[in-house]
């Protein structure tokens, strides 16, 4: 009886032990309370899952045009008409000419009803890249579907700006990519070698701070010849976008190895006969990887911008590539905006990208301290 009650008070014991978490656990625990950085994680993933099945999901191609509709405005999915609940459909549009303005106005045919076809056959396109189908989400055998409205060009506006993305978004993580591994290299010697070498690295840092950001870009992107190709531009940019971002995460890194390295298990590990290397990547580099890629993931909205204002200008992704960026140069002007609003649709998908990675990369920020209160 004695025997019976005492291993009830061990496993009492063990039940009101506390749990033991390791610190990524600890860090996955903070990060999933802060309810706007996990907000933020679930909408850049749809993002990169929209433009990674973006052939599949848009119903066009980018080479499909028509000119019949030329800024044409967005219509609505409708799933109810006279008769009631009836499957998915858009009206057609009727086009006529304005007699002061001369613009081409759309109004509503409620006398054409595109039904949406689901899994749709259309034009043909390479599925990531890696063979040639014809099948879209949805789309439409009579008529047209552009939910978003077209550019001036008679282009599906959601198309482009599905198929544009990929060229924004794969910037956004080239870019900081670069300066990551940059930024981490020379911050790291920089911070566990000290003495002349930081010196050095410091006043290399300072000189490419100097310069002014924006117009150094605008310079630089001038520079990029004329004859060069789509995808030579492409590397171009985010060569030139990466150029400046890697002199702040440089002087995090280094400042996070100086700490570091006056830790008691770095004395251990020299006194152990472990060379700077060793050290370096069994110690110091795992220890501040979080921060860096914190870093990194604050970056990518400035990366984001560059690239939409560069491209905006003309100075950045050329044709036959787009981005959201070349697709804001037909909103340039007012009349632009005023006569066809939706063209400005590109930039609302800047703001949700710039607002959702800001929210991911405060969330992150948060969970690599996950000690703080």
């Amino acid at each position: 009886m004695k025997t019976e009650t005492t291993n009830y008070n061990v496993i009492d014991e063990i039940e009101e032990s506390p749990q033991i978490l390791s610190r990524r656990q600890l860090m996955w625990r903070k990060f999933k309370r802060n309810k706007l950085g996990v907000i933020g994680g679930i909408v850049v993933i749809l993002f990169y899952l929209m433009v990674i099945f973006g052939g599949f999901i848009s119903p066009y191609t980018l080479e499909q045009k028509d000119y019949s509709h030329i800024t044409a405005p967005p219509r609505m999915i409708h799933i109810f008409d006279e008769d009631g609940l009836t499957a998915p459909f858009v009206y057609g549009y009727k086009a006529s000419m304005d007699p002061e303005t001369l613009q081409r106005m759309y109004e509503l045919d409620k006398n054409q009803k595109c039904y949406i076809d689901f899994l749709h056959k259309g034009e043909e396109y390479k599925f990531m890249g890696l063979f040639k189908t014809n099948l879209h989400l949805f789309g439409v055998n009579e008529g047209q579907i552009y939910l978003l409205g077209t550019d001036e060009n008679g282009g599906d506006l959601l198309t482009h700006i599905i198929l544009g993305g990929r060229v924004s978004l794969s910037i956004s993580l080239l870019g900081p990519l670069i300066s990551l591994i940059i930024g981490s290299i020379l911050g790291t010697v920089s911070g566990y070698v000290g003495g002349v070498v930081d010196n050095i690295i410091q006043r290399v840092i300072e000189f490419f701070k100097s310069f002014p950001r924006i117009p150094l870009w605008l310079t630089l992107a001038a520079a990029l010849p004329a004859h060069w190709s789509s995808l030579r531009i492409y590397i171009g940019i985010v060569v030139i976008l990466a150029f400046l971002g890697w002199t702040g995460l440089a002087r995090m890194v280094r400042g996070k190895i100086m700490s570091l390295r006056e830790e008691d298990f770095v004395a251990a590990a020299v006194a152990s006969g472990s060379t700077g290397w060793w050290i370096v990547r069994k110690h110091l580099i795992p220890n501040a990887m979080s921060q860096l890629i914190v870093s990194a993931t604050l970056s990518i909205p400035s990366m984001i911008l560059g690239e939409a204002s560069l491209s905006f200008l003309g100075l950045g992704i050329r044709a036959p590539m787009t981005s959201w960026g070349v697709l804001l140069q037909e909103a340039q002007n007012v009349r632009s905006i005023a006569l066809h609003p939706w063209l400005f649709t590109p930039a609302l998908f800047i703001i949700v990208a710039i607002l959702v990675f800001n929210f991911l990369g405060d969330g992150l920020r948060d969970a690599a301290d996950p000690f703080s209160s």
